[in-house]
């Protein structure tokens, strides 16, 4: 080949790189503002913002940061499916962001809520997220809920407790670890859990239900029913109306314990037990609380209430 040939060659083969090159920043570039576009439209237009996101991510496929927020938007439509699929295309390009595996994780977790993954398919996740940030608080309680659905139950208490040592004031994390105490017999250390959890906790903190209810369930085991009276009451007043799914049961653990009281409380316990008959047992929820509602009729019968 002669000089002025390889000149040439070398001439067209830096134009084709130059192209390329350009062409490549020029996709970057438009994915960035597409990226912007959905980011604009997430407030309001969350299917606007995922397709913004989607073709940004088709000019862009190595964006990791547009990739987390194309899972995020996916996480708010509840998309699970494309969630964790979306999370493991960013953590192949950022294999150093716990926050990836987190969300993957607790996408497979909610899948295996109805299936069809299984629960122990959101465990390696969770455990990358956690090898990879140590005081991530919210992958160790995720953790714990996997570890108890796949039997793991030692396991489940000490992610549950290293969840409450990483974020003591996040009173959510209280009452799945008091109630794994509860149906292992270990009241004391409930008892514990509880207490702690109250000394967080804020005027108007929903979480107050959860934890006065299973405080009120420890008294009631140890036979403290004025005690149980004082927890089941703060959580009904925690609860206000007490109409959301799994708040009813307030009326039935109130009435409850006003019928073991010393002297029973017989008016507060017929009055507590209809209540939970007419809200509960005489609607949809009534098979899911089918033996709270043979027993309330059963006392009832027996304080000469209807």
């Amino acid at each position: 080949m002669t000089m002025r040939m390889k000149v040439l060659v070398g001439l067209v083969v830096g134009a084709v790189a130059t192209v390329f090159t350009a062409g490549c920043s020029r996709n970057n570039i438009e994915a960035v503002n597409l990226s912007n576009e959905g980011d604009k439209a997430r407030a309001t237009n969350i299917d606007e913002a995922i397709s913004k996101y989607e073709q940004a991510t088709n000019l862009d496929p190595t964006n990791h940061r547009i990739l987390w927020k194309l899972a995020t938007a996916y996480q708010k439509k509840e998309a699970w499916d494309k969630v964790a699929s979306t999370c493991a295309r960013a953590e192949k390009l950022a294999p150093k962001h716990a926050n990836y595996f987190f969300l993957h994780g607790y996408a497979l977790e909610q899948q295996a809520v109805k299936g069809p993954t299984g629960w122990a398919d959101a465990k390696g996740p969770l455990q990358a997220a956690i090898q990879l940030d140590p005081n991530y608080a919210e992958a160790h309680f995720e953790l714990a809920q996997v570890l108890l659905h796949t039997d793991d139950e030692a396991g489940a208490l000490q992610n549950y407790s290293e969840a409450i040592q990483k974020k003591p004031d996040e009173t959510v994390f209280y009452g799945p670890l008091a109630d794994l105490y509860i149906r292992l017999n270990f009241f004391e250390q409930a008892d514990a859990v509880l207490k702690e959890a109250v000394s967080f906790a804020k005027p108007g903190d929903k979480t107050l239900f959860i934890i006065r209810s299973l405080a009120g369930e420890v008294k009631e085991v140890r036979g403290d029913f004025n005690g149980a009276i004082a927890d089941f009451d703060a959580a009904k007043a925690a609860c206000g109306s007490c109409n959301e799914k799994g708040q009813q049961i307030a009326f039935f653990n109130l009435g409850f314990a006003y019928s073991k009281a010393q002297p029973p409380r017989k008016n507060e316990a017929v009055q507590q037990l209809q209540k939970f008959q007419n809200t509960t047992c005489k609607g949809a929820a009534a098979n899911r609380y089918a033996d709270e509602c043979a027993q309330a009729q059963e006392i009832l019968k027996q304080l000469g209430g209807s």
